[in-house]
């Protein structure tokens, strides 16, 4: 069975908010007030962390762990009504969003509807009890060996279908959940409607059914260069093996609601190469992640299980560098990801120990990309014959002409981003 990505998959981002964060109060109405800033900064797909109410039973912290359901099929009180969910998500496609929903299908959390009314639908130890895994102390684990399960869930699956006309799901865990399972998930709903699929999973085969999958060891190497546990070479690796065995596209990112709370924000984890990286993540061949807060130079852990609001009184210094490489992602063709049409090819320096070069094209359209990965200040020059034309700098709008031989000066960490001038 092959699927067909939504045709606006290949050119939008994702946004990822975690609403409970968000704002002081926390709900659909409060976040509302920041759509125009996010629609100014170029976020084309909201992606809200899970929406369902969160269980009472062995939680964790003061308000529960968003990954520990209680009811598929209702919206947690602490964000709002049902009613709030439909008006927000009809405002956002009047502006212009998407919007998708995370969908947690492996597990539920103590305390669950179906403990009640179906507990056949979930694994049981030899003594009865749930069975938990993975270390997780708030979930029980779900049995797809049990067909009423998998129509449950395909059918509250639809539920947010047909309430909300939500645009697509984010699906925790998912090489946790049969693949067989998402198969008959997404012959369901897409006959419903066409949505984008993103699973939280690095295993190839899951392209089979999902658009796009995470991007972790691609994070892990990133910040195992800025440890100085690997080299430019390690990144080269991680990329190529994207290349060669995944037939759909990323999801690239350098922080995101695990990452940001239990190992630090991206400044801690990528020290002073964040930007550079971040300029990576939304440029390479993929589909761009900004986690809330980002904009604002968030670099506290945000805490998981209790009530930590973002602060967005400091500003937003980062606001005019996300929206120049997300419009950038979006409107030029050579971005696309994914798409077939596209080459991705590395461009050679005389610095190629220090330098990550690279350009994308797709016809006409071209973009090229330098960044500086060392601490060190220098002059580059090019060597790439396959390189040259004249270039708009995305950052300054200063037109260059571009040839092998050129000399360019690098900053420290810094990079460029040129557009080719069609």
């Amino acid at each position: 069975m092959n699927f067909t990505p939504v045709p606006w998959s290949h050119s939008t981002n994702i946004y990822e908010i975690n609403l409970r964060q968000y704002t002081y109060e926390g709900t659909f109405t409060a976040f509302t007030e920041h759509l125009p800033r996010l629609k100014d900064m170029g976020v084309e797909t909201l992606w809200f962390m899970p929406l369902t109410p969160i269980a009472v039973e062995r939680r964790l912290g003061t308000l529960g762990s968003y990954y520990a359901c209680a009811d598929y099929t209702s919206i947690n009180p602490e964000f709002g009504t049902i009613a709030d969910f439909k008006n927000f998500v009809s405002l956002a496609h009047e502006m212009g969003f998407k919007v998708i929903i995370d969908w947690v299908a492996n597990h539920t959390g103590f305390g669950h509807t179906w403990t009640e009314t179906h507990p056949e639908y979930y694994l049981h130890a030899e003594d009865g009890a749930f069975v938990l895994k993975h270390g997780w102390e708030d979930v029980i684990h779900l049995d797809y060996e049990n067909p009423g399960l998998r129509n449950a869930m395909i059918e509250a699956m639809h539920f947010w279908l047909t309430e909300f006309n939500i645009d697509g799901f984010r699906c925790d865990m998912a090489h946790l959940v049969p693949l067989d399972f998402w198969q008959e998930a997404r012959l369901s709903l897409d006959a419903a409607k066409k949505l984008f699929w993103l699973a939280e999973c690095e295993e190839p085969n899951y392209h089979e059914v999902f658009d796009a999958t995470y991007s972790w060891k691609l994070l892990h190497t990133l910040e195992s260069f800025w440890k100085r546990q690997t080299s430019i070479g390690g990144i080269d690796e991680t990329l190529t093996w994207y290349e060669e065995a995944f037939a759909g596209f990323k999801l690239l990112f350098t922080s995101n609601h695990d990452e940001n709370s239990h190992s630090g924000s991206e400044y801690e984890r990528l020290g002073d190469a964040a930007k550079a990286f971040a300029v990576l993540t939304c440029t390479w061949n993929g589909m761009p992640l900004v986690y809330s807060g980002q904009e604002a130079a968030n670099t506290k852990r945000i805490l998981f299980f209790d009530k930590d609001f973002i602060d967005w009184e400091a500003g937003l210094p980062l606001h005019g560098f996300y929206k120049t490489l997300l419009n950038l992602h979006s409107n030029n063709a050579a971005l696309r990801g994914g798409d077939k049409l596209v080459t991705t090819e590395r461009v050679s320096t005389d610095k190629n120990d220090k330098l990550f070069g690279f350009i994308r094209k797709n016809g006409a359209a071209e973009v090229l990309v330098f960044l500086n990965l060392s601490a060190e200040y220098y002059w580059m020059e090019l060597k790439d014959e396959g390189v040259g034309g004249e270039f708009v700098n995305v950052f300054t709008n200063e037109v260059n002409n571009i040839t092998k031989n050129r000399y360019f000066e690098m900053q420290p960490w810094g990079f460029y981003v040129y557009e080719k001038d069609v």
